[in-house]
């Protein structure tokens, strides 16, 4: 994955997490990458965004809202956005929450992009809260996915030569 800057050893990435909607998923996997990045002394700026179009510039759902805040996560100032072609240059690492909404990137991504595009919690999907109703079922796995990301990012950092 291409490095920003690097200061103090530590790569700075750029990060968008994408769901459907942007008011479950995405919202709760931004605000528990940024909240356990600042636990670690990671400088890593996250966005997230959603496939469609129908919740823009909405709050995060309330359930999800207090599920984050009960464990720590603010992310009532968020708002859902839709992705567009030109997230795949502004961000380094695009993570989807399931399936459908990789292969939903896969279509939007502009030709001969190369932005990695994954799965946050590898080769799991992250089911929707907004259906199954379990906020904490979901926090769980995105909070195991995040830092296990957030473990893959620091050895890479650690791997770079330290520029002079």
């Amino acid at each position: 994955m291409p490095c920003n800057r690097v200061r103090e050893g530590v790569a700075v990435k750029r990060v968008l997490c994408v769901c459907l909607g942007n008011i479950c998923r995405s919202p709760t996997a931004e605000g528990v990458l940024r909240g356990l990045a600042d636990a670690r002394g990671l400088e890593i700026a996250v966005d997230s965004a959603g496939t469609s179009d129908w919740h823009l510039g909405n709050p995060p759902y309330g359930p999800a809202i207090r599920a984050a805040a009960g464990r720590g996560y603010d992310i009532s100032a968020q708002r859902a956005r839709q992705v567009s072609p030109a997230d795949f240059d502004r961000f380094d690492l695009i993570l989807a929450m399931d399936a459908d909404n990789l292969a939903d990137l896969e279509r939007l991504r502009p030709s001969a992009n190369t932005t990695p595009v994954a799965l946050l919690a590898g080769d799991r999907d992250v089911p929707d809260p907004y259906y199954t109703r379990d906020f904490e079922g979901a926090l769980d796995l995105i909070e195991d996915a995040v830092a296990l990301r957030l473990g893959q990012l620091q050895n890479a950092s650690a791997a770079r030569p330290k520029s002079r």
